[in-house]
């Protein structure tokens, strides 16, 4: 093994030099204690130069190896030729500089284990880059991009705060667009940043979320069975390549949302799974580092190493890609112990219950982590149960996030709108329930695309009725959503109505713009999106009950409910919905305002594809009160459609 003072592992080109460690002391003690949150820059492979000797420099974290060496293109993939150096302080970092090692090399850790003669070759946790897959080698790089999104990022707070309107486009980057008519492979990072940007600049989103864009083995798994955790995949292209999309959206006023994964991980031999020939990442107790569910990995969040390399992961995404915020994926099944586990397979923690302590401490260090350096970002969490306060700080005892999807509200509202509405009267109660507890968190509302796979069919598929009222349906319940507390989210394709369940093998579906009923669709998403945005009483007051107030939720013979969204200074809106085929003319509602009240948007207009039902764009108040107010409304209301009202004077 060599020494720390001198060279080892001599070829014609290539030689060790160990008397020069990237790693400091404090480095060392930090990770140690799990609190080294730049680890991407630490460890891993960088490009640099050694007593005038161009190279790169290796470091990976290996406590259990006998021996670690480099293995890769520049030396035939042999291992013992470059052997790193173990350091002396028992952190069980390996390192070395290897002369001659150029930036695009290829390479991995060949690892010889401690206990039972274990061998294996390793891709490097920390690699900036890996090779297209399926080939397995890390890739040494260097990233070099120059920014242009300082407006962006000096007015970030401001897009990204609480009273903001968010509504989000979520995509996956492989299937949104193809490259020609025969050729279905993704346009790549740098081919996607003008189209993706012009159609969200046309349709009115303010941000976009991509599917996991760190490196991955199995593309099926749409980045959720993640290897690379400080790469992002390279079958879109390079690093600088998803900087530039990333640089693009912001100079056009787009946020992005990363998703990631640090709920579980893959088994590949090639990865962090029995890294140096024991349960190094993953926990060791089988009823704790095996998901069942997917059969994959889960991480050991009592390691305190493994801390420090899951937020130096998502810290690198906000760091280095300029990333607005992460949703993280799979909260739940960190939180519980007995999450997608039978009675007699799980463990319980040392007070005999199902909460999962570490994780719980992991992800309260995560957000500490990622609001202290990036005030202004979004954390966002998938957490499916109700788990109490995770949109709350860690000091009052929450979990830190910024936001939560609401996923309650997206399973009772799409088994509502499933419903023939000959029976919606008798579950009206179930569309209601959500405002119980609409502001008990900071949510999203999302209609995702776990809603469209795994034989659940598209959102216009679930729709009853026949083709014109499930266009009219998905109208009225993106128009419900619209109009509902809490910041939006739609899965691509849903916007102009994709027919058929996504297959990220095939794309969606734009051949369907082509009709004129899917392109009312669309303008019925683009007209929300810039009402939403545009009128503060639909967004300011989101989490917060002072922004929501029913004017009547049982009326369930007619199959209407009507609520006010309001602001703090702006005139209220109204909407109105009318969950059945059945067209009401003069409809009474009781409003708070006396004067002229617009119908901004109406569902049912023709050009959104509707029926063109007769109704007035301009009412005025009657003195009579109904519902509770000083006020009335009689409006004619379309079939299954929603009417969007505000207040405009008290005169003409």
């Amino acid at each position: 093994m060599p020494g720390h003072d001198g060279c080892a592992g001599m070829s014609s080109r290539h030689r060790v030099i160990t008397s020069q460690p990237r790693l400091s002391d404090l480095d060392i003690y930090l990770f140690r204690q799990g609190t080294h949150y730049q680890l991407g820059d630490r460890l891993g492979s960088f490009p640099g130069t050694v007593d005038g000797h161009p190279g790169a420099f290796f470091s990976v974290w290996a406590p259990n190896a006998e021996s670690v060496s480099v293995i890769g293109d520049f030396n035939r993939w042999q291992p013992g030729i470059h052997a790193l150096a173990s350091r002396w302080d028992g952190s069980g970092i390996w390192e070395g500089f290897i002369t001659g090692v150029t930036e695009g090399s290829r390479y991995k850790y060949h690892i010889v284990s401690r206990l039972r003669g274990y061998t294996v070759d390793k891709g490097d946790p920390f690699a900036r880059y890996w090779e297209i897959p399926p080939r397995t080698a890390s890739v040494v790089r260097e990233l070099r991009y120059r920014w242009g999104d300082g407006d962006w990022m000096q007015d970030r707070l401001s897009r990204n705060a609480l009273s903001a309107p968010v509504a989000i486009y979520e995509m996956h980057l492989g299937s949104w667009r193809r490259m020609g008519e025969e050729d279905w492979r993704s346009p790549g990072y740098r081919g996607l940043a003008r189209p993706l940007t012009e159609y969200l600049l046309d349709t009115g989103f303010t941000h976009v979320e991509f599917l996991p864009v760190m490196e991955h083995p199995f593309y099926g798994s749409w980045g959720y069975q993640t290897e690379g955790y400080f790469a992002p995949t390279s079958r879109y292209g390079t690093p600088e390549d998803l900087m530039f999309l990333i640089d693009t959206l912001h100079r056009n006023g787009i946020g992005v949302i990363l998703d990631w994964v640090p709920s579980h991980f893959p088994d590949d031999e090639y990865g962090l799974g029995f890294f140096d020939g024991t349960h190094l990442y993953e926990h060791a107790d089988p009823a704790r580092g095996f998901h069942p569910e997917w059969r994959s990995k889960i991480f050991n969040y009592g390691r305190f190493e493994v801390q420090a390399f899951l937020i130096s992961s998502a810290l690198f995404w906000l760091d280095h890609y300029h990333a607005d915020g992460l949703r993280v994926d799979g909260v739940a099944s960190m939180l519980y112990l007995d999450y997608g586990r039978k009675e007699g397979e799980w463990a319980p923690n040392r007070d005999g219950g199902r909460e999962n302590y570490e994780a719980i401490d992991f992800v309260r260090n995560l957000n500490r982590a990622c609001y202290e350096r990036h005030p202004d970002i979004m954390m966002i969490a998938e957490e499916s149960t109700a788990w109490p306060m995770v949109t709350r700080p860690p000091y009052s005892g929450g979990l830190g996030f910024g936001m939560k999807w609401n996923m309650g509200w997206m399973h009772d509202t799409l088994e509502f709108f499933r419903l023939d509405p000959v029976h919606r009267r008798f579950h009206q109660d179930d569309l209601s329930f959500s405002v119980c507890y609409a502001f008990s968190e900071n949510f999203i509302l999302p209609f995702s695309h776990d809603e469209v796979v795994h034989g659940k069919g598209s959102l216009l598929s679930r729709m009853p009725g026949d083709e014109w009222q499930k266009r009219a349906n998905l109208r009225l319940l993106v128009g419900y959503m619209y109009t509902h507390p809490g910041k939006k989210l739609l899965f691509m394709g849903q916007e102009f109505g994709q027919f058929r369940e996504w297959n990220q093998d095939a794309g969606i579906d734009w051949h369907l713009l082509d009709h004129p009923g899917h392109r009312g669709l669309l303008q019925w998403v683009k007209d929300l999106n810039r009402l939403y945005r545009q009128d503060p009483s639909l967004h300011e007051n989101d989490f917060t009950d002072r922004g929501f107030d029913w004017i009547d939720c049982s009326d369930h013979e007619n199959g209407v409910i009507s609520y006010l969204r309001k602001g703090d200074a702006s005139p209220p809106v109204l909407a109105v919905a009318n969950m059945t085929p059945v067209p009401r003319a003069g409809y009474r509602i009781g409003v708070p305002r006396a004067g002229r009240w617009e119908v901004v948007l109406n569902s049912d207009a023709t050009v959104y594809g509707g029926s063109g039902w007769t109704t007035r764009d301009l009412q005025e108040t009657g003195d009579s009160a109904s519902h509770g107010r000083p006020y009335c409304l009689d409006l004619d209301l379309p079939p299954l459609s929603i009417l969007i009202c505000r207040h405009r004077s008290m005169h003409p």
